[in-house]
């Protein structure tokens, strides 16, 4: 009995340690953030800008994006949350115009998730401009509409804006959460430091972690 009270005690421990490890109270830079080089504009003034790079065909943002949703509404008012749909090839084109033209429409909110089952679990690619067009009159929008904003000016200038962000944050993986500007984590680096993650939840769940210690960080180095 002694000797299995030794184990279950064990257990314990090794069940608590890794519960710790999961949530870094104290990430470290160049382990589980980085500190960029040079800080980047931000436009969400003594608020906490927190910025997504993300991709639509991207099976990871897919699977952060519903923890990711609920830790910005537990952030409310102590942030200003931003995406920015990466590029990376013609085949991507189609879906990065479509974020920014929902975003143009203010539609984002409304059609996010819904892009993201299309693609993910109905396996509609999206890939082409008529794929798009289909999808968002499904969706109940206005076909010509959503056509003449996703052709527009307004939105080509969403996606060189996009471009210029990448490389000003140095994007080369996602998805990327950027914190104010200066600080850049991602679910597979939160978890450099503890390696204890075992499934795709527990590394967004380290990362929401290591993002509520950059937002507490950026927030005191404002004042």
């Amino acid at each position: 009995m002694r000797f299995l009270k030794k184990i279950l005690f064990a257990a314990a421990l090794c069940t608590a340690a890794m519960g710790a490890s999961a949530s870094p109270a104290e990430p470290k830079n160049g382990v589980e953030y980085e500190t960029l080089p040079t800080p980047q504009a931000t436009e969400s003034g003594k608020k906490i800008e927190v910025t997504e790079f993300f991709a639509y065909y991207c099976p990871h943002c897919n699977v952060l994006e519903p923890q990711l949703a609920a830790w910005v509404k537990k952030q409310g008012d102590n942030i200003v949350f931003k995406r920015v749909h990466v590029s990376r090839d013609d085949s991507v084109a189609p879906q990065q115009r479509l974020f920014f033209t929902l975003q143009a429409m203010g539609l984002v909110d409304k059609l996010h998730t819904s892009v993201f089952h299309a693609m993910h679990v109905e396996r509609n690619r999206l890939n082409t401009d008529d794929a798009v067009f289909d999808f968002v009159a499904k969706q109940g929008v206005d076909r010509q509409k959503f056509i003449d904003t996703y052709r527009s000016m307004g939105v080509s200038a969403r996606v060189r804006r996009a471009d210029a962000m990448m490389q000003g944050y140095n994007v080369t993986f996602w998805p990327m959460i950027a914190i104010d500007g200066r600080y850049i984590t991602s679910p597979s680096q939160a978890d450099q430091g503890s390696k204890s993650a075992r499934n795709e939840e527990q590394l967004n769940a380290q990362a929401l972690s290591v993002m509520d210690v950059l937002v507490a960080k950026a927030k005191a180095e404002k004042k």
